[in-house]
């Protein structure tokens, strides 16, 4: 595996704390640099420079630069030997990227920090905007994924933590920040415990990577 690794990331970015949990999981040290969205860090010319889509994360490995999430978990799974973050046989594959995909692709999209400030600003809402336009879509679709979760694992897909479950942990935590009630998805609620006792994930958490300066 690669000599060195710099990650930026920004500690409420649903997709850099996916990448937080994958290389946790995998025991891949990094150095940190937080990129600040609230102050537009993330649009200056050094980091388009880096990352032309001006979207967070960006992890450089050795000179490399891997951008998109998923795309880089991929990544980090091929390339660490002994990673299960995908399952070895096309079936188990196919439903982790399923999973991991309904909340990547479905929910995260238009809950994105600017296509909810949009929405917010072209209605005139302000902040009840905001709160009614996440609750209506991380509801639905945790609901889906709920239902598109299958067998007594303790985890997302088995008995080992995947993509899908480092995808299924930050959007419980926007869930919890806007306060959306979740006791009705029980076998989320079951992943959610297992995965509370693991220290890669644990560690990963924005409170503990902390708001930048």
């Amino acid at each position: 595996m690669a000599k060195e690794i710099v990650f930026y990331d920004y500690w409420r970015s649903s997709a850099s704390y996916r990448v937080r949990i994958a290389l946790n999981l995998l025991g891949l040290q990094a150095e940190h640099r937080p990129v600040n969205l609230l102050t537009r860090e993330h649009l200056k010319t050094d980091y388009l420079t880096l990352n032309p889509q001006g979207l967070l994360p960006a992890l450089v490995i050795d000179g490399k630069t891997l951008t998109q999430s998923l795309a880089i978990i991929e990544y980090l799974h091929a390339s660490t030997p002994g990673s299960g973050l995908l399952p070895q046989d096309i079936d188990g594959q196919y439903k982790v990227r399923q999973l991991s995909y309904a909340i990547a692709m479905e929910i995260h999209p238009v809950c994105n920090l600017s296509i909810v400030s949009h929405v917010a600003e072209i209605t005139g809402g302000g902040d009840d905007a905001k709160k009614a336009w996440m609750q209506h879509f991380i509801a639905k679709g945790l609901a889906a994924f709920e239902n598109l979760l299958e067998g007594a694992g303790p985890f997302c897909h088995g008995d080992t933590p995947t993509m899908a479950d480092c995808c299924l942990v930050p959007q419980l935590y926007n869930a919890n920040r806007w306060g959306i009630e979740i006791s009705g998805f029980p076998k989320i609620l079951r992943v959610a415990a297992a995965l509370e006792t693991l220290d890669a994930v644990k560690d990963a958490h924005p409170d503990v990577i902390g708001a930048p300066d």
